[in-house]
């Protein structure tokens, strides 16, 4: 049976996140989501320990939740601290190779950086060397930047237009609001994210207010970031799968 995309669907997809230290617990997590109504699967392979990073255990991850597509993060945290920037890239290569549809390249790969997004031009172009090579493995790219602080809307479309020059399918950037002030900006960036970019965009906040989390995805963001459950690796403020589903279904209503 063909997988289902990011990329084919008429709504915005509902996409469970999983981080665990093991294969068992990632399949274990996923198992449960699906009758809840997983869309896709988040798979933070960062958090996995260095016995299973390998494109063995990807590719049996990504097969167990077929047809459903797999969005892949590879970021510094977890059990990746201390690797370089270049180990990052090859790991990412490794699981487009294994069948992620969706790769995370942070904006700030090969120069580090706060809000995660570099302008040194030597940088750039290895970023889109990375791209071209993960696009050339049949996978597409999702560009991250987390600023993790309110944001005026022209820096964010700043970042936007740089996500979208450099060769991303997606654009996500994570911002807060701790502020209904703020809270309430932030729904109007996402309308002109909507309004001004090419590509499909992720955009959320943090902080106090996080209203943008569960509503931003009807609004113009092409997926929400859910979990199952609030265990010890779970990001507290990403919202219950079942919780989404059924806000999605009530903002549906005629």
């Amino acid at each position: 049976m063909k997988g289902l995309s990011f990329f084919n669907r008429e709504k915005p997809v509902l996409t469970c996140m999983v981080q665990a230290h093991t294969p068992e617990r990632i399949k274990e997590l996923a198992a449960l989501s699906m009758p809840e109504g997983a869309e896709a699967f988040g798979m933070q392979f960062c958090q996995l320990e260095q016995e299973y990073q390998n494109e063995k255990t990807y590719r049996e991850l990504i097969g167990y939740v077929h047809p459903l597509p797999v969005y892949a993060t590879y970021y510094r945290t977890g059990k990746n601290k201390g690797k370089s920037d270049d180990e990052l890239a090859e790991g990412l290569i490794s699981i487009a190779e294994s069948g992620a549809e969706l790769c995370d390249v942070m904006g700030d790969y090969f120069d580090r950086c706060r809000g995660e997004l570099t302008m040194d031009e030597k940088a750039i172009d290895r970023q889109k060397k990375l791209i071209d090579t993960i696009h050339s493995c049949g996978a597409k790219v999702l560009m991250s930047s987390h600023v993790l602080k309110f944001t005026p809307a022209e820096r964010v479309l700043e970042i936007a237009y740089e996500h979208q020059r450099r060769g991303a399918d997606i654009c996500k950037i994570v911002t807060g609001a701790e502020t209904k002030e703020q809270e309430i900006e932030n729904i109007r960036i996402i309308n002109l994210l909507k309004e001004k970019l090419d590509i499909p965009f992720l955009f959320l906040s943090g902080g106090e207010c996080r209203l943008l989390r569960r509503v931003g995805s009807s609004v113009g963001s092409c997926m929400s970031l859910c979990v199952h459950e609030y265990d010890e690796l779970a990001t507290k403020s990403q919202p219950l799968l079942r919780d989404m589903k059924l806000l999605r279904e009530l903002l549906e209503e005629k």
